[in-house]
Parts: structure tokens; C-alpha cells; sequence
């Protein structure tokens, strides 16, 4: 066993152990290990270079090093405190720095590229072969083949950016973190679902208040912003999240500009004209103009039923209220959208959650992931496996065959010392482990497989004093969706760790979280966990057929939203001299996407300095974040299977396995959707389920 714990290789990690000021030990010792690695490989005489010691040897360099330092970060995303955050941001610069420096390493780009040109490297197949390709073409996007005094450049600026993105991941946590509304006069919480006032008392009683305190973590703001009657209140709340990351001390608005700067620097370095283009040469989409190709058709074919929407809830509050129809504020939208919907469907989301304990949403989908997939999943005893919060559970997941495929934590609900959003990550990669190189006819022995180990997290609604968390259906379908990623990971049989599992374009990515979404909208998956918390009925066929047909309510609105996102990102990483020079973006950036607004009185902002997604990383989404669009085309084609060949079906489920879950980035993705479908993606699938085609 290790002395520091960070370093310790133990599947079962000693999370009572992992603190503060045993992280730069820990790091600068990982550090100075897969450096000598590093110069082992980099030192080798060119003569005896083999894929072992190149390639296999670069993929162990860093292995301890990646562990350990995704400890770090996660318990800086569930754990964050001063200590803490000091630890890593101290860290942060040298390991980024590390990690940029690699493919930078000019005596190590030589060897590799040696190896790769020998005749032993061209007769290598297969995961190995495509395992090469990827690593050169990552080594040649990241600078390889600059001359010193560029790479010098791009390494600082590889580590300036690290250290500015989390700068503005941190403000936006601790500007979420410092705001608050304590409302003491119960009659203003009128129209407020009771489990959004039972949280609210909690939170108040638990901070030492009189009253109900709202905040504007998700399960928090979002019925609070829908279903309260006070205009007055919502309006303070939608101010105060509008202004996340735009005030002191948590201002992002110079943070954004110099992100913007460094990125197309860093572009330019690596002769390319824009940043998208950098990200974009090894994703499915290629480039920047084509990803915004792709974004630009989804909005033309949504621009019709948008701008009907915006129109109809626009005449709808005239119609409740009086007087001419005319731009509701933004404080309005989804409180009228959500009376709307009542009104049009005689359906109230909120009749749902009595169907959606957590503990049975969990177990059901543990069932479905049985019927079709083939898998159990055990949950760990408290304090049998130790976990960072006593929220946070364990789990060990086996398949047909009662084979240890891997384990994986969950810690469901907010606290202040947790980041906002929802979330997957892994924490180990094991799978089969590469036995070597296959000779060309076909043969090498791979070592025996290990587990992975994952994890999942969210912000949902927390349980109620002496009853279970009641979650709303986007609450529901949020723990799918990660759960999808987590399977991407588990059930990965990749020999090459870098190559498994949730590694892939990141394009690709969101087919497996996505796909699992669509079983929370299908009466026989639902019937799996939609279940009364007090009778255990099941969902009735009145609420099921609205749920429904409101299904698409506003859809258009939906997509739009995500197109705005998505042509947002792409102008500021595609023309992003007419942004990074700005005192302040917010004014060319809304200019930029206007046309996908709706219009409100006062206009409302962009997310653009909460904007974490891009923002938050030194790559991240940025440039990417077309990819839930582009990847819900493919899951929404592929899910098409499972409504013709059945939904619960164990057959296309392992199919699915076995020609995605399963395969990682051991070959190009739109092989692997071909492999599936036996064709290419239809577009036109995802318009249908929409309602807009």
C-alpha cells in the first residue's frame, strides 16, 4: 500500500485519507516518475525501438499520474473548500504544463514517429494500429512539429489557459454559492409546489433562518422560476442568475476575453486559421464550418414552429391577462410557458414526481439495464466501501456471465461545496490490457481484464424530511443520460486504456448517455420505475397519454435553445477577433445569435460568462458544444431499433454492446454507427421525434 494515499493503486479508494496537503506530495512524486518514463522512451536508441517500448511504454507513463490527479479533481467537484482549492490550483499549473509538454518533447516525437514508419510499425493491425494513428495525429495537432521557440509558446499558454478556465469555473460555483432569498411571508409562495416548499424550509432551517431560502442551484431556481404566482420574486431570482459571473468578485468578463485570445493563438501556432477547426480536424464533424453547417440546417428546420411558439405563448398571456399580445420579460417565460401547457394539455409536470422516487427511478433503471443489456448491478453496504460524502453510494456492476466488469459511485443531490450540473467521470480505466502487439495473423495474448471504475453525479431534488426524494421527469431523465456514460465506460473492452470507453470524438460521446433517455418516455420502461411512492402503482394511462402528447410541447423552443448555445460557441471559436477584444462580449454575442431568441422585454442575456461548458476548461466543449445536437441525431436514428425490434429488446441491446458500449474509439465512429445500423445516420429521425418534420 502506498504511503500517500492519492497514490494509492487500491481499487477501493481511501477517500477518509485524501486531503489537502497530501496533494502536492503526491503530484510532484507522480510528476517526477512519469517524467523519468518520459525520458525513458525519449533516450532509447533508435535502433532498438519496438511498440512496446514507445507507444505501450508512452500509454504507462502518465497511468499513475492521470489517477491521481483525477482524485484531485473530482474532490475538488463534490468537496471544493479553501484547502482544497488551494491544493489543486497550486498543482494545476504543473500538471498542465506536463501534460502539454509531452507531445512537445522533440526527442520523444522522434522516436514515435521512427517506429511508426518502420516496417515493424506498419505491419501492426487493428486496436494497435488505430491505437498508433490517433496517438501521432494527437502529437501533430498538439504542436509536435513546431520549432522550439513556438512550443515554448504553446506551453505557456497551455498553462495560462488551465489555470484562467478554472479561475472561471470557481467564480461561477462561489457566485452561485453567495446568493440567497429567504422569503419569511409564506402567502407570496403561492402557486410553489409543496416538495419546492418543504427544500425551501430545510435549506432555511439549515443555515439557521426563519422562513424558506431559495437559491439558485437548479432544484432550487428551476419551480421556483415556473410555478411561483409572484412576478415580483421570480424577477429578483432571473436577476440574480442573469447575473452569474457578470459582478465582482465573480466577474468572468476579462477571464473570457483572454481565453478567447489564447485559443486562437494557440490555433494559429498549430497553422490553424480558427480554434473550432484545431478541435474539430479528429471529431465526426471535422470543421468548424461544417459543424455549423449541421447547426444551421437544425435551425432552419425548427425556425417556422419557433417562431409559432413565441407567437402562441405570447397571445396566451393576452388572452389570461388582457391587452394586446406583446414580449413577455424573462422572468415570464417558462412561469407562462408551464400554464400553457396546462392549459393546452390539462397536464401539470408536477403530478409526475409522486411516480418518481429516487430509490425506485435507481432500481428501475439498474432493471432495465438488465433486460437489456445483460447486466446486475449490487449495492455496496454503507461503510463496506468507503465514499467521499455519506450521500454518495457504490455499486459493483457483472454481466451475463457474473464477470466483475466494474464499479462505480453515485452521489445524487446538491450542497455548496459541490459544482452545479450533472455529470460523469471515470476514476480507473481497466478493461483486457494490451498483451502486445498481434502478429499479422492475428494472434496475441492479451492479459487477463480488469474493472473499471466510474462514477456519476448530479444536483437533484433532495429527499424530504422522513420521505423520499420525489424527482421531476428532466431529473429522471438526467440520471439516464449519465448513466449512459457510465456504461460507455464500464462495459469497455479496449486493450488500449486511452482508446476505451467515453474517449472518443466528442461528437460521438453523447450516443450513449442520449440513447438512454429515450426509455423514460416508453409505457414498458416506464413501467419499471414509475411507480407511486406511497401504493407502488404504476403510472395511470390518463397521466401517461398526456405526458405524452405534451411531450413535444414547445419543441421547437427546446431545440432552438440548443442551437443558440451551439452558434454562440461556434462564433466566439470561429470569429473570435470580433469578440476577444471586446471591453465586453455579451453585446456581439447576443447580436450573433438574435435570430434564435425569443423576444423578451427587457432582453434577456446570454449564459455567456456562466457559460461553463466552454468555458470552465482549456478545451472542454468549446468549439463542441454542436456535439449534443449532432450526437442526438445519431441516438435518435439508433433508437429506432429498439422501437421496431422491441423496446426492452436483450438482442439489440447486446448489439448495442457489442458494436458501441463496448468498443470505445477502437475504430472511427461512423464505422461503429454503420456497424449498428448498417447504414449512415438519417437526420430526418430526430425532426420526427421532435414533432417537426
Amino acid at each position: 500500500m502506498a504511503a500517500n494515499p492519492f497514490l494509492d493503486p487500491d481499487f477501493h479508494i481511501r477517500w477518509s485519507q485524501l486531503e489537502p496537503e497530501r496533494i502536492g506530495p503526491a503530484i510532484e512524486e507522480a510528476l517526477a516518475r512519469a517524467q523519468r518514463a518520459i525520458d525513458a522512451i525519449a533516450t532509447r536508441d533508435l535502433g532498438t525501438l519496438t511498440y512496446e517500448n514507445t507507444f505501450l511504454a508512452l500509454e504507462d507513463a502518465t497511468e499513475e499520474l492521470n489517477v491521481a490527479w483525477g482524485k484531485v479533481t473530482h474532490l475538488q467537484s463534490v468537496a471544493d473548500a479553501p484547502a482544497l482549492r488551494e491544493a489543486h490550483n497550486a498543482m494545476l499549473p504543473k500538471v498542465s504544463a506536463f501534460q502539454a509538454g509531452i507531445p512537445l518533447n522533440a526527442a520523444l516525437w522522434d522516436r514515435l514517429k521512427t517506429f511508426s514508419a518502420s516496417a515493424a510499425g506498419r505491419r501492426i493491425t487493428g486496436v494497435h494500429r488505430r491505437f498508433i494513428d490517433e496517438t501521432v495525429k494527437e502529437f501533430r495537432l498538439a504542436g509536435a512539429d513546431l520549432p522550439p521557440e513556438k512550443r515554448a509558446r504553446l506551453e505557456a499558454l497551455q498553462s495560462e489557459l488551465a489555470q484562467l478556465t478554472q479561475k472561471y469555473s470557481e467564480n461561477v460555483l462561489d457566485a452561485t454559492n453567495a446568493w440567497q432569498l429567504v422569503i419569511e411571508d409564506e402567502h407570496r409562495l403561492a402557486g410553489l409546489p409543496a416538495h419546492a416548499r418543504a427544500a425551501a424550509r430545510r435549506s432555511a432551517e439549515a443555515k439557521g433562518l426563519t422562513g424558506w431560502r431559495f437559491t439558485l442551484h437548479m432544484p432550487s431556481q428551476e419551480p421556483f422560476m415556473t410555478y411561483l404566482e409572484d412576478g415580483d420574486l421570480r424577477r429578483e431570482m432571473w436577476t440574480a442568475a442573469a447575473a452569474l459571473g457578470a459582478r465582482q468578485p465573480h466577474d468572468n468578463t476579462a477571464l473570457i476575453g483572454r481565453i478567447l485570445t489564447l485559443r486562437a493563438e494557440k490555433a494559429a501556432l498549430l497553422g490553424k486559421p480558427q480554434f473550432a477547426d484545431l478541435v474539430l480536424e479528429r471529431r465526426m464533424a471535422k470543421s468548424g464550418a461544417r459543424a455549423l453547417a449541421f447547426i444551421e440546417e437544425m435551425q432552419g428546420r425548427a425556425a417556422a414552429a419557433f417562431a409559432r411558439e413565441c407567437r402562441e405563448l405570447e397571445e396566451f398571456k393576452a388572452q389570461q391577462c388582457g391587452g394586446p399580445a406583446a414580449p413577455l420579460a424573462p422572468w415570464e417565460v417558462a412561469f407562462w410557458a408551464e400554464k400553457l401547457r396546462k392549459s393546452r394539455h390539462d397536464f401539470d409536470e408536477e403530478v409526475l414526481r409522486p411516480y418518481f422516487p429516487m430509490n425506485r427511478v435507481i432500481a428501475g433503471l439498474f432493471e432495465l439495464a438488465r433486460r437489456v443489456f445483460g447486466l446486475r448491478i449490487v449495492e455496496r453496504a454503507a461503510g463496506e466501501v468507503e465514499t467521499w460524502h455519506a450521500e454518495a453510494k457504490y455499486y459493483d456492476l457483472f454481466d451475463r456471465s457474473d464477470r466483475h466488469l466494474g464499479s462505480f459511485y453515485t452521489d445524487w443531490h446538491p450542497r455548496e461545496s459541490k459544482r452545479g450540473g450533472a455529470w460523469m467521470n471515470y476514476l480507473i480505466t481497466g478493461g483486457p490490457g494490451p498483451g502486445g502487439p498481434p502478429s499479422p495473423e492475428g494472434s496475441g495474448a492479451a492479459r487477463r481484464r480488469a474493472p473499471h471504475l466510474g462514477l456519476i453525479c448530479g444536483n437533484m431534488t433532495p429527499p424530504t424530511e422522513g420521505g423520499p426524494a420525489l424527482l421531476a421527469r428532466r431529473e429522471v431523465e438526467t440520471i439516464f443520460h449519465e448513466f449512459g456514460h457510465l456504461l460507455h465506460h464500464l462495459l469497455g473492452e479496449v486493450e488500449i486504456k486511452s482508446l476505451n470507453g467515453v474517449n472518443v470524438a466528442w461528437d460521438f460521446v453523447e450516443l450513449p448517455s442520449q440513447i438512454m433517455e429515450n426509455w423514460c418516455w416508453e409505457r414498458e420502461s416506464l413501467d419499471l420505475f414509475a411507480r407511486h411512492h406511497e401504493t407502488g402503482a404504476t403510472l395511470p394511462d390518463a397521466i401517461f397519454a398526456k405526458m405524452v402528447a405534451a411531450k413535444n410541447f414547445r419543441s421547437a423552443c427546446a431545440m432552438m435553445r440548443q442551437v443558440a448555445l451551439a452558434r454562440m460557441d461556434l462564433a466566439l471559436h470561429t470569429r473570435t477577433a470580433e469578440f476577444a477584444g471586446e471591453a465586453d462580449v455579451e453585446p456581439k454575442v447576443r447580436a450573433a445569435i438574435a435570430e434564435c431568441l425569443m423576444s423578451t422585454q427587457p432582453p434577456a442575456p446570454t449564459i455567456v460568462k456562466r457559460f461553463t461548458h466552454i468555458f470552465a476548461n482549456p478545451v472542454g466543449y468549446a468549439a463542441g458544444y454542436y456535439s449534443y445536437k449532432w450526437a442526438e441525431v445519431l441516438e435518435a436514428d439508433a433508437f429506432t431499433r429498439f422501437k421496431r425490434e422491441g423496446v426492452l429488446s436483450p438482442v439489440v441491446g447486446a448489439e448495442l454492446v457489442e458494436k458501441i458500449l463496448s468498443r470505445g474509439n477502437s475504430a472511427d465512429p461512423a464505422e461503429l454507427f454503420r456497424a449498428f445500423m448498417g447504414r449512415d445516420p438519417d437526420p430526418n429521425a430526430l425532426l420526427v421525434r421532435a414533432g417537426l418534420a
